[in-house]
């Protein structure tokens, strides 16, 4: 007779256990909820609720009328939290380190070997930094004719500590953030730490609708991706910029714009210079640089620099003086420019293998971008696609990770085209596309 009062989360933990033993693997199907019941001696709707304990966690996935399979074993389903992978082709995780980088990063280092500068880099350090840093971070980030006014640049330890912070500064909690549908995954987390209502907009080939702003309930900012937007590529033309920078006086709004791709576009402004009062323009050296050794910049208006300075102290997001000390040395010898005009050239070449090699399917991107969207086709859902990659040893994300609302998800994956070596890239996206090929059921082994 089966036992309805078996704690079902206990037969989860099980399943859990199992799969990160790897017992089960990513794709495989488990078995019909009928059958698992008979197995394990439980009633049918402990058994559904195994499975959905299962999805719940992100270790499995359903899909009506075929059943439920496992996911990557481990995966994050949020990208921006995973930790680096190991033995995989991680198309996943957006980090590019170059193979000359080494070379470039390590003589401006050598000067803080000096007792007194190590001694120096040692010691607290506010959050505004020294004057030299903010000389040398104005000029690092200036671009299409814009620089940030050196005198109110403040420094986090990196760039999701800054977004943090503007957020802090700018949402009190139990109000509303308007961002873009499909948003960085870790203004999620953060909203919920704050207690913050996200309110998702809707966005088109040209970034975020002016008019779903206005139609939306009454929002306190903005968190907004123009150019090289995370997961769809997409940047903003100097229209719709224009169209969003009237939009933020005539509603009274202030904009938090995440900088951090910008660089691959050297030659756009921002949206802070047309709208200087409303935007806080947030960035990091996480992608110019390396992620290893970081920090964040943010870039308020006068008016706000306050306030913002107070959210950074408040939550201990400001920069170590250590990783602002190398961070002033790179940018003021000119080594982040050469890596940027590197990393430029690289992404361009990486977004034309991407375009060659799944050619045919509907995959948008800025063609200056180090990620691109593949929106799949049919009969394939995302979390499954996951999984069947997932088979070949290649991580992808689902759409779901960065949808910022509780609706249908885009049967949608992004690929980060950054990190793997450019061989590597180009198999493994061809293995991407023979799978998306096949039949969904043609991935799955028995």
């Amino acid at each position: 007779m089966a036992d309805d009062h078996r704690d079902y989360r206990a037969i989860a933990d099980t399943l859990a256990a199992r799969i990160a033993a790897g017992e089960l693997l990513p794709g495989d199907r488990l078995p019909p909820q009928r059958r698992f019941a008979r197995e394990h001696r439980v009633a049918g709707s402990t058994a559904a609720r195994v499975y959905a304990e299962l999805i719940r966690r992100g270790l499995a996935v359903g899909e009506v009328g075929r059943g439920t399979f496992v996911r990557a074993a481990g995966a994050s389903a949020d990208p921006a939290l995973a930790e680096p992978a190991g033995a995989r082709i991680d198309l996943e995780l957006n980090f590019s380190v170059l193979p000359e980088q080494p070379e470039l990063l390590a003589p401006a280092l050598g000067g803080m070997l000096r007792h007194d500068a190590l001694a120096a880099a040692l010691r607290p350090m506010g959050v505004a930094g020294t004057p030299a840093a903010r000389e040398a971070a104005a000029a690092a980030l200036a671009r299409g004719g814009w620089a940030p006014d050196a005198r109110h640049l403040l420094f986090a330890g990196s760039g999701r500590q800054a977004i943090a912070a503007a957020v802090a500064a700018l949402v009190p909690p139990g109000e509303r953030l308007g961002v873009e549908a499909l948003t960085y995954p870790i203004v999620k987390g953060v909203a919920t730490r704050l207690g913050i209502t996200l309110v998702p907009l809707a966005t088109d080939e040209h970034g975020l609708v002016p008019g779903a702003v206005r139609a939306a309930p009454p929002l306190r900012a903005l968190y907004l991706q123009p150019a090289l937007h995370n997961p769809l590529g997409v940047t903003a033309p100097e229209h719709r910029r224009l169209d969003l920078a009237r939009l933020l006086y005539d509603h009274d709004l202030h904009a938090i714009e995440d900088g951090i791709y910008a660089f691959l576009r050297d030659d756009l402004p921002p949206l802070a210079a047309a709208a200087p009062d409303r935007v806080v323009v947030v960035d990091s050296l996480s992608k110019r640089v390396a992620p290893g050794l970081s920090v964040g910049f943010v870039m308020p208006p006068a008016a706000l620099a306050g306030p913002l300075a107070s959210a950074l102290r408040s939550g201990g997001w400001a920069a170590s003086p250590f990783a602002l000390d190398a961070a002033t040395r790179w940018m003021s010898e000119g080594v982040t420019a050469r890596l940027e005009a590197a990393k430029r050239l690289d992404a361009a070449a990486r977004q034309r293998i991407a375009a060659e090699r799944l050619a045919g399917f509907e995959v948008s991107a800025d063609p200056h971008a180090y990620h691109c969207w593949w929106r799949l086709p049919e009969p394939w859902r995302a979390d499954t696609f996951v999984a069947a990659a997932a088979r070949q040893g290649i991580a992808v994300t689902p759409g779901a990770a960065f949808a910022a609302g509780s609706g249908h998800a885009p049967n949608a994956v992004r690929l980060a085209l950054a990190a793997p070596a450019v061989p590597t890239l180009v198999s493994a996206l061809d293995t991407l596309a023979a799978l998306a090929r096949s039949a969904p059921e043609d991935a799955v082994v028995e």
